[in-house]
């Protein structure tokens, strides 16, 4: 197993495995496909804003991302983050998800991060209590406002410091 940096020639693979969430879960609250070119954008972007992306490669094979960016627009929040983690549907076991956090986290620190979001959705228990095995604390429920598959869903937000 690798935990390695996203480069453009992954952006096809990070598109399938997010638009499986974006299509069959409540994992995202979005509803529109990415494709290969809104990901190479957003590593563009990402590389721009000293944001990284990493991919989990298991024999060969993309099998997760984990990047992080923005979590509020104005300086007074430069120094906090949200992050997106997904591994593939198939992936297999081996705590490669809370791999890849540790090498996102340990970027984050190296780039003066205070602390790092999540936002996940409250019918996704497994997100969550993956966020609180490798050490954030749910700070608020925001009711009602994502909206997908003809309903309104739960907002978790979660929320880990990085320095002192």
């Amino acid at each position: 197993m690798t935990i390695r940096p996203a480069t453009k020639n992954d952006a096809a693979i990070i598109a399938d495995i997010w638009n499986h969430y974006i299509r069959e879960t409540l994992v995202t609250f979005n509803a529109v496909e990415k494709s290969a070119s809104d990901i190479e954008l957003m590593l563009a972007q990402k590389a721009d804003e000293n944001h990284a992306t990493f991919c989990a490669e298991c024999d060969g094979r993309v099998i997760g991302f984990a990047t992080y960016g923005t979590f509020r627009n104005g300086i007074g929040y430069a120094h906090s983050k949200e992050h997106t983690i997904m591994l593939a549907p198939d992936a297999p076991k081996g705590g490669f998800g809370s791999k890849l956090m540790q090498v996102l986290e340990n970027h984050c620190c190296e780039n003066g991060v205070h602390c790092l979001m999540a936002g996940v959705s409250a019918q996704n228990t497994a997100a969550i209590a993956f966020h609180k095995k490798i050490g954030f604390s749910t700070v608020a429920t925001l009711r009602e406002v994502g909206y997908k598959f003809s309903k309104w869903h739960d907002l978790v937000l979660m929320q880990k410091f990085l320095s002192k």
